[in-house]
């Protein structure tokens, strides 16, 4: 009888265990009224490009789809020959953010379009002007005339949203127009390689060709998120879709809405990732951080940041990651001053910076990449090839700039440093790319001019219990980066 009665008692801790996992799993009884309350406000955008005459047909929506009748209106002459004008068309979607016609869309969703007609949920068709738009975050606001007030949605705190969260995306997929689907948060934070500011959410709520520039919505009706892009096969969905949080695109909108462009804060300052050998050459704990490889000229951290420092914080914000630094920085407002807490030789310190202003920015780093003088610099007189064990432990041999060097590898006027002659094959300076031809000008963030130098301190990391040496690098082209190499022996 015990036996029973235990046995009962665990099937029914069983149960009492499994039912609230179970209603989980089963989700929100329903969206419908959300649903309801938001598509209005939810539009498809219709595109149309001019590009002569081609005799290639333009695919169509589905049959039946409203979209043909707005193709219909922004290509009239499909079907006169195929010498006639064509024009190339896409469709997208976007959401209404005031009642006065302004939308939010993807970039590419409008990019290049000579023509673009919004389609709202009741089938009225009204042309939209661009207002602005953001190659970088793939964000653009255009904007429609429609006579009266219209619906809108409200942007959300996409912090807010967690994994595991139910979401919702109201969109255009295919043509098909407005269409409803229901997902999670599936990750935060990607990194998608899209953009210099991916942070992405990914959600496997349906998102397909079409979607992009939709909102992907919380259960309170809050946009959350702007629907950009897709892992698909045949186009189709694979319940991988990313969308930008609203939390990075709202500053960006507001700033198109208001001046028709964006107004990014501008450190100055050319950064690179941490890796973790990276992180060991330069004895930290773990690979978080952006490493400083050039200040611009000029630029707003000119005379405070230097080449090698280590940021580690902006605006008391931790940098784990390369890109954190560039999105907060880019969200800061022009001409505040900055926090920042960085590394250099060994002592954290944190400095003010004055921002300046991305696009100004831009402008002065074109400027500079002018052409540089072909008058070589000085060559160093020093006698060639490493002492003995320097190429067994670094798996390379050095040389001087010198006018052979400099002949033989097409080094730059302006190179300092020792060049690579050779790569050791198997080597880790081998599979860390390093070639001949590169000119090392720093070991452990210290400038180098001879083979000695070098010596020095590879022998001082050696000794300090380092697994590997930071070389600060110079390609044939111009470009520098450090690269972190693993002590051999």
């Amino acid at each position: 009888m015990r036996f029973v009665l235990a046995k009962a008692l665990l099937v029914l801790a069983a149960l009492s265990l499994a039912t609230p996992l179970e209603a989980f799993a089963r989700g929100p009884e329903s969206v419908a009224k959300l649903a309801a309350e938001l598509s209005p406000a939810v539009v498809n955008i219709g595109t149309s490009k001019h590009i002569g005459g081609s005799g290639q047909p333009f695919p169509k929506a589905p049959e039946g789809s409203p979209l043909n009748d707005l193709f219909d209106d922004l290509n009239p002459n499909q079907g006169e020959g195929p010498e006639a004008e064509q024009e190339a068309r896409s469709l997208g979607s976007g959401f209404i953010i005031k009642a006065d016609g302004t939308i939010v869309t993807n970039n590419h969703v409008i990019d290049g379009a000579d023509e673009i007609t919004v389609m709202l949920t009741d089938g009225t068709r009204l042309p939209a002007k661009v207002v602005g738009t953001d190659d970088k975050a793939d964000l653009a606001v255009i904007k429609v005339d429609a006579g009266h007030p219209l619906p809108f949605v409200s942007f959300g705190d996409s912090d807010t949203a967690l994994v595991g969260d139910w979401v919702m995306a109201i969109g255009n997929p295919f043509g098909l127009g407005g269409s409803v689907s229901l997902g999670i948060v599936s990750a935060r934070n990607r990194d998608i390689q899209e953009g210099p500011y991916d942070d992405f959410i990914q959600t496997d709520a349906a998102i397909n060709q079409g979607n992009s520039g939709g909102p992907l919505f919380d259960m309170d009706g809050k946009v959350v998120g702007i629907n950009t892009a897709i892992i698909a096969r045949g186009g189709s969905s694979l319940g991988i879709g990313f969308a930008v949080p609203v939390n990075l695109a709202r500053p960006v909108v507001e700033q198109l809405a208001e001046y028709g462009e964006t107004r990014r804060g501008w450190l100055g300052v050319n950064i690179q990732e941490v890796t973790p050998d990276i992180a060991d050459s330069l004895g930290r704990p773990n690979a978080n951080g952006a490493l400083v490889v050039s200040v611009t000229k000029t630029g707003p951290s000119d005379g405070m940041i230097d080449e090698g420092d280590l940021i580690l914080q902006f605006n008391g914000k931790a940098i784990k990651k390369m890109r954190d630094l560039s999105r907060f920085v880019a969200e800061t407002a022009v001409g505040s001053d900055a926090s920042v807490t960085l590394l250099r030789g060994g002592k954290e310190m944190t400095l003010k910076i004055k921002l300046g202003r991305l696009e100004a920015g831009e402008q002065v780093i074109a400027a500079a990449e002018q052409p540089k003088s072909t008058t070589p610099g000085p060559d160093v007189d020093e006698p060639v090839g490493p002492p003995p064990g320097l190429k067994e432990m670094l798996g390379l041999d050095l040389g001087p700039v010198d006018a052979s060097a400099r002949k033989t590898y097409a080094l730059s006027a302006d190179a300092r440093g020792l060049v690579i002659t050779e790569v050791v094959k198997g080597s880790d300076a081998e599979k860390q790319g390093l070639i001949a031809g590169f000119v090392i000008s720093e070991v452990n963030q210290q400038k180098v001019d001879t083979v000695a130098d070098v010596t020095e301190k590879v022998n001082a990391a050696k000794e300090a219990g380092r697994p590997a040496v930071l070389f600060k690098v110079t390609d044939p082209t111009g470009s520098h980066r450090f690269i972190a190499v693993k002590l051999a022996g």
